[in-house]
């Protein structure tokens, strides 16, 4: 270690090398503006430590290669250090910054509220209400609304062109706006079946060429949901595009079990109820098969009785339980030492009870769909808008302030998409107080 220099106001930056997508047990301690430090937690122990004044002058130098060395990094590091919340990145974040925020969420007891959006207006609440939660949010597109995004004037064909390009450009939209909003904000697509492979082909191949010239995948994270086969064949090709996704810092999201309900066209509701329960071994062999692909860049949809839809109270039956035995089934196979091996995705959150929700986040879950809750609040925002105008839309011209009077201010879509807008945002709101998300950003 080296001294040279006078350190006043103690700065401090550590720069993982090489950085990778798995790295995120170890601490980075980073300062910005000389005023506060803040801790993340990575996998990496190679660190290069640099302290110094605000007006950049260096201080210190040296290179911890061992766990063990850390308590000597923060015997030095807080005489000087007030520690802080950990600062995510602001913007679409893919990578080490995404997994970054899933371990935010996991160490701090929240989950992130995933939306599938099929129009702009739908994004825009998204990013609204995760500016006001102060929280981040995670923008999904299904296959039916790439489609949508694309515009119904385009057929889809079997090569999924008109769905790739309509996630693209939804993605595209995103990214022009997300670090605007201040929150961090994960692009991904929802589920995929084994007859929508065109479609993950698609869109892996946009992510390739965006790498390719940026150095980071156009989505955070795809979802292959292959279900319906055999747990070996979803096993089998699930590992065989995790390991083309990895090469370009991109995470999968998987599906084992069924999610009851319907949604986007896929229709599980005759399902058998057994197919409802994910086991404990199946969950352990979907660690078995992607972990050694890709440690840690997995997440795992399993089946706990949720569904897709909104249903009368009892029909539904959640066992989160289900996800607890998961972990503790894989930390006694593997022989490890943290209690929550895995990530878990809440699949079907629309209508599901707090209680339930934040029991599933006791267990792991990291992440929670809402799809008919969203598209009922749109549709609440116009109809409430419509009944309460409708003396001025009944025509272009003529209302109850006169018959001349011009009513274009009210049929203007802005007006009403707004009041559709508002609405969403204040259903996600909600669903952030229920993920215990709200101002999660400052944990």
């Amino acid at each position: 270690m080296g001294h040279r220099g006078h350190v006043t106001c103690v700065t401090t930056l550590v720069v993982p090398r090489p950085r990778t997508m798995a790295s995120l047990r170890h601490p980075r301690v980073r300062q910005e503006e000389g005023s506060e430090t803040t801790i993340e937690w990575t996998r990496h122990a190679n660190w290069r430590v640099i302290i110094g004044s605000k007006s950049g002058q260096i201080g210190f130098f040296f290179r911890c290669l061992r766990v063990p060395s850390l308590t000597f990094l923060f015997s030095l590091l807080l005489p000087y250090a007030t520690l802080q919340g950990t600062e995510l990145k602001k913007g679409v974040v893919t990578g080490d910054d995404y997994l970054a925020v899933l371990n935010h969420a996991r160490a701090n007891g929240y989950a992130i509220p995933a939306v599938n959006c099929t129009m702009s207006p739908i994004i825009n609440s998204c990013l609204e209400a995760a500016k006001k939660a102060n929280a981040p949010m995670i923008i999904q597109f299904s296959n039916g609304g790439g489609a949508y995004m694309a515009g119904k004037g385009l057929k889809n064909e079997a090569d999924q062109k008109a769905a790739v390009m309509g996630c693209v450009a939804g993605a595209l939209h995103v990214r022009a706006l997300a670090e605007f909003y201040g929150v961090p904000v994960i692009l991904h697509t929802d589920h995929c079946s084994k007859a929508l492979l065109p479609w993950f082909d698609g869109l892996l191949e946009a992510n390739e060429e965006y790498f390719a010239k940026h150095g980071e995948p156009l989505f955070s994270s795809h979802m292959l949901d292959l279900s319906e086969e055999s747990i070996e064949e979803n096993m089998e090709i699930s590992a065989k595009y995790l390991k083309r996704m990895a090469a370009i810092n991109c995470f999968l999201e998987v599906e084992i079990g069924i999610t009851g309900g319907e949604e986007d066209g896929v229709d599980n509701t005759d399902a058998n109820p057994e197919d409802l329960y994910s086991k404990p071994e199946e969950i352990h062999q979907v660690y078995q098969a992607l972990n050694p692909v890709a440690p840690g860049m997995f997440s795992i949809a399993a089946a706990f009785g949720n569904v897709h839809g909104v249903y009368s109270p009892g029909n539904v039956k959640l066992t989160p339980p289900i996800l607890k035995k998961g972990q503790e089934y894989i930390k006694e196979k593997e022989g490890l030492d943290t209690d929550k091996p895995v990530y878990f995705v809440f699949h079907g959150g629309s209508g599901s009870s707090r209680e339930d929700i934040r029991e599933a986040i006791g267990y792991g879950v990291i992440k929670m769909n809402i799809d008919t809750d969203t598209q009922w609040s749109f549709w609440d925002g116009v109809k409430d808008y419509v009944a309460d105008k409708s003396p001025y839309l009944q025509g272009q011209i003529g209302n109850p302030d006169g018959p001349e009077k011009p009513n274009k201010k009210y049929y203007d879509p802005r007006m009403w998409i707004r009041e559709a807008e508002t609405y969403t945002c204040n259903r996600l709101l909600e669903a952030y107080e229920d993920l215990c998300a709200v101002d999660a950003l400052s944990k």
